[in-house]
């Protein structure tokens, strides 16, 4: 029998693939997220906001490594507050922490290939999905290379191609670009581009650049709450030469935190 796909345990077809309305999160004590409504579509979305922000511990509740404290989240059609919804919604989920744990001796294929296997991709496509994750992310030639051997930026794709591994309909990736060189950084973009064609892909970054380059939509969190949320033009039309930064995008982002804090 094979599983069931969160898109055919929802009870109607959503154009959003997440829904969050007065969502809060609480990293410890702390509340981080503190009544958040956001909406996410298909397409490319950028998470930008200063470190305390709260993109971290949002990340985590989509994830569903953490449980939200209060308000409603529904992701892939699916409010999910019981254990066989989590086990359905995760199975359409790729997702990639800050941090990540792996055995050191595993080569990258095998690493992959455990992840495919927790993620309950079928065994018999397991082979292929798990070649082309890693061939997505520009690590063919390292394959068979153990965890252990291998530089920050390599380890970083290995993360990547084992969130991508079960072709998500719901990428999640917090600071993806920590350890790319440059010219990794711009293959990662186009790697997103096509990635958002056919899902939903929410990217945490400090890198305002690469959300200007890469990303459909940018949304903009500080204290827990959602200060904006638009297209990257908007976001670059918010800012003036007398703001603060070393591009128009820096500067419109710049420019929505202070007036932000201003009205605070």
């Amino acid at each position: 029998m094979r599983p069931v796909s969160a898109a055919e345990l929802a009870p109607a077809l959503h154009p959003w693939l997440v829904h969050a309305e007065e969502l809060r999160v609480r990293a410890g004590r702390h509340l981080a997220v503190d009544g958040l409504d956001l909406t996410l579509t298909s397409g490319v979305h950028g998470l930008l906001g200063p470190n305390g922000a709260g993109k971290t511990t949002l990340m985590r509740a989509l994830s569903t490594v953490v449980k939200p404290a209060g308000g409603s989240l529904t992701l892939l059609g699916v409010e999910v507050d019981s254990r066989a919804d989590l086990r359905v919604v995760r199975r359409d989920l790729g997702y990639l922490p800050q941090q990540f744990g792996f055995y050191p001796r595993f080569t990258v294929r095998e690493f992959v290939e455990y992840m495919a296997w927790l993620k309950e991709v079928p065994r018999s496509a397991v082979p292929d999905a798990v070649q082309r994750a890693i061939d997505r992310v520009g690590l063919t030639s390292k394959a068979d290379i153990r965890m252990k051997s291998l530089s920050g930026g390599m380890l970083r794709r290995a993360g990547i191609a084992q969130a991508i591994v079960n072709d998500p309909e719901l990428l999640l990736l917090d600071e993806p670009t920590v350890g790319l060189d440059p010219e990794q950084r711009l293959d990662f973009r186009d790697l997103l581009r096509d990635l958002g064609a056919d899902s939903c892909v929410l990217v945490s970054t400090h890198l305002v650049e690469d959300v200007v380059a890469a990303c459909t939509d940018v949304i903009l969190m500080n204290e827990g709450r959602l200060l904006f949320q638009s297209t990257p033009e908007d976001l670059i039309a918010r800012g003036g030469q007398d703001d603060a930064g070393d591009s128009p995008a820096e500067r419109g982002y710049s420019a929505l935190l202070r007036r932000h804090r201003s009205n605070v």
